[in-house]
């Protein structure tokens, strides 16, 4: 399946609740903002999504929601180069190819909602077709497009990302009480956990009763009660964000340059011709002409 087949398949980001156990960064933002390096992790998100050529995103708002929606537009409108005429007041904004080419709703679903009642308002705005739908703190190294295939292949209503997340303390192993093996960081062996990145039919809002209901609970239970849910098994890197600790366990990755969920390739902000000729771009990409002569 090329990107070009998936195209039309949109993405749902839930961004609404409070990150009580994040409280130090989320007493001022909500937490889907708070930042791996430089950047919140919903950017993150949202790049390993558009990297397999998903670029519609409809984020579901709630905690704060108006820090999200700040944030887009004040980002993207002040990232690269502007030229102002100071005496007609004109304003050209030459966008930087790093700029990412996304079609973003910022859906007001309520500070109450529970995750399936997000996930309900938000059906809507992803229309009456396949969807894909994750939280908005957790990263991967996934092959979205071997989810979607997969999802695709068995016909069932929803398709769910099982992974076996690094344990949060260090693993022993004992013989009496000698310590025969101690892992810093293993998998966990017992069994697999939700990661969402979920794909879903349109008939998936029936199995939603309420607004504060939570998709992880009663939804999901129905749905694999009714044979309808499968479960795509991700063996390779997956990190959510619940607490400080985690937070750093994932700015450690990115400042190290091996960030496993960085699946995505920089863009230059402009070409370095285009610099030599003293030309900058718009961001429909038609020259425009540079300050330097």
């Amino acid at each position: 399946m090329t990107k070009h087949d998936m195209s039309n398949v949109k993405v749902g980001i839930l961004a609404g609740g409070l990150g009580s156990r994040l409280s130090e960064e989320t007493d001022v933002r909500p937490k889907p903002m708070v930042e791996i390096g430089d950047m919140p992790i919903l950017w993150h998100i949202m790049k390993i999504y558009s990297h397999y050529g998903f670029k519609d995103f409809s984020i579901a708002l709630g905690y704060k929601g108006e820090y999200i929606k700040r944030w887009f537009r004040e980002h993207f409108s002040v990232s690269g180069s502007i030229s102002i005429g100071t005496r007609n007041g004109s304003c050209v904004q030459h966008t930087p190819d790093c700029v990412p080419d996304w079609n973003v709703d910022l859906v007001e679903t309520g500070t109450k909602a529970g995750t399936g009642g997000r996930i309900k308002k938000l059906s809507s705005w992803l229309g009456d077709q396949t969807a894909m739908v994750t939280w908005g703190d957790g990263v991967a190294d996934i092959d979205i497009a071997a989810l979607l295939a997969f999802h695709k292949s068995h016909g069932k209503l929803a398709t769910l990302t099982a992974v076996r997340p690094p344990a949060r303390y260090g693993h022993l192993e004992f013989d009496g009480d000698l310590i025969t093996e101690f892992n810093e960081k293993p998998q966990i062996g017992e069994g697999w956990i939700n990661g969402a990145f979920f794909v879903l039919e349109p008939e998936v809002m029936n199995y939603i009763d309420h607004e504060e209901e939570m998709f992880e609970q009663r939804p999901l239970s129905r749905l694999a009660a009714d044979g309808q849910l499968m479960a795509y098994r991700h063996t390779s890197f997956w990190q959510c964000m619940d607490t400080m600790r985690e937070k750093q366990v994932l700015n450690e990755f990115w400042a190290s340059g091996k960030a496993p969920w960085k699946i995505w390739k920089d863009e230059k902000r402009e070409s370095a011709f285009d610099w030599e000729q003293g030309v900058h771009r718009n961001g429909a990409g038609a020259a425009l002409a540079g300050a330097r002569s």
